[in-house]
């Protein structure tokens, strides 16, 4: 038999058993639909942390008081030797490749205006900010260099709704914690970064809060770095300043390259577990194949002994069992993809909450592992069909 011939016979024995050829393709389907779907949620929300993560950029050095402990503190949960200053942030700035540097204090307090009040999170912060955390005022300025302790403050933009609906807010009058402060901006929308509002909080010079909170000390220091510079050098530079001033590292650094790198590689992980529960499917649907395979040789011993009668080879029975299993798997691998894209377009249309994208390397190796698993299905029953006395196989009927 030529190899047209064995092509065109093995799409006719396909065709000509339509029920079973399907049953025999949708284990693999659903195999490989499962393998696209969960891989897509998995690299959607791979992406979609990754986002989260870079949204206030990528070239920036955070530090906190305290060292980071074996157990994974954070060094602001413990006590520190010497609290990080408003000195330490000047001295930092001096730094070369250091392009802004910024103190945080952070709390939570109640903040009114025009008879309507809401506890939300309040920044103690400076000039740099809109710099260092890629965030812009929609409505006058951000905090001024000079402001100093000055009682002024910018809004971000849910708490600017909610306070003011809609009105003019700018020169008005609100109450933080109980302290006057007059509003000088409001923040373009920010959004959220991992469930943390930043919309729904408001931004006083850090000064302001380091008394309102009743804090010795800055809670962190985020330094933005020319992004021509290495992270790790920049980085060395830091502690080596801040070692020289207090006195020993009882600080902790925390660069933005590191914590993609962790995420990137937790995120990874999870899209491959993903992509491993999935592919348990594909084994199912190739212990599948092997079944129907093996029923089909024994329902086809007749057919059989009629191509080896006609002069088929052993070789070309082996190939025609073979071929018409990896065709069955391969068929059931494309309707697989289309169902699993399908699924994750629309999963991702009902919720716009869960981020999906299709990973095409995995759908690539679905594919691949498909074909493969029919073809390793289909050889038992393959040799057991090119095993066969063709005399025997003739009297079968």
């Amino acid at each position: 038999m030529r190899l047209y011939d064995i092509l065109i016979y093995t799409g006719g024995a396909a065709l000509a058993r339509r029920g079973r050829s399907l049953l025999t393709l949708s284990g693999i389907a659903i195999g490989v639909a499962a393998v696209v779907l969960l891989t897509a949620i998995g690299e959607g929300v791979h992406r979609f942390m990754l986002a989260e993560f870079t949204q206030f950029g990528t070239n920036l050095i955070a530090v906190a008081p305290g060292r980071t402990t074996t157990m994974g503190m954070s060094g602001a949960m413990i006590a520190s030797v010497r609290p990080l200053s408003l000195d330490d942030a000047q001295a930092l700035e001096r730094l070369p490749e250091v392009e802004a540097v910024v103190g945080v204090v952070s709390g939570n307090a109640a903040v009114e205006a025009g008879g309507r009040s809401r506890r939300t999170m309040v920044f103690g912060t400076g000039a740099e900010v809109p710099a260092i955390w890629a965030m812009r005022p929609a409505q006058g300025r951000f905090l001024p260099e000079d402001g100093a302790a000055r009682p002024v403050a910018v809004l971000g933009a849910k708490l600017y709704r909610e306070l003011f609906l809609g009105r003019r807010a700018l020169g008005g009058r609100i109450r933080i914690g109980g302290e006057p402060f007059r509003v000088i901006g409001v923040m373009e929308s920010k959004g959220q970064m991992l469930g943390f509002d930043l919309d729904d909080s408001v931004f006083v010079p850090v000064q302001r809060a380091l008394a309102m909170f009743d804090r010795d000390g800055l809670m962190e220091i985020d330094l933005l770095y020319d992004r021509e510079a290495d992270s790790e050098a920049v980085a060395e530079r830091v502690r080596a300043l801040l070692v020289r001033r207090h006195g020993s590292e009882d600080f902790s650094i925390t660069t933005q390259d590191q914590m993609l790198e962790v995420l990137g590689s937790v995120l990874g992980v999870l899209t491959a577990v993903v992509a491993a529960l999935g592919a348990v499917s594909l084994v199912v649907g190739g212990i599948g194949i092997l079944t129907i395979m093996t029923i089909a040789v024994g329902e086809r011993r007749a057919e059989i002994g009629l191509l080896r009668a006609l002069g088929a080879g052993r070789g070309q029975i082996l190939a025609l069992f073979l071929l018409e299993a990896t065709l069955l798997a391969l068929l059931g691998g494309g309707v697989g993809f289309l169902l699993g894209a399908g699924g994750a377009w629309l999963l991702g249309a009902l919720v716009p909450g869960l981020p999906t994208r299709t990973a095409w390397d995995f759908v690539v190796a679905a594919e691949l592992a498909a074909g493969l698993i029919g073809l390793a299905a289909g050889v038992l029953p393959a040799l057991r069909a090119a095993a066969l006395d063709p005399v025997a196989a003739l009297q079968a009927e």
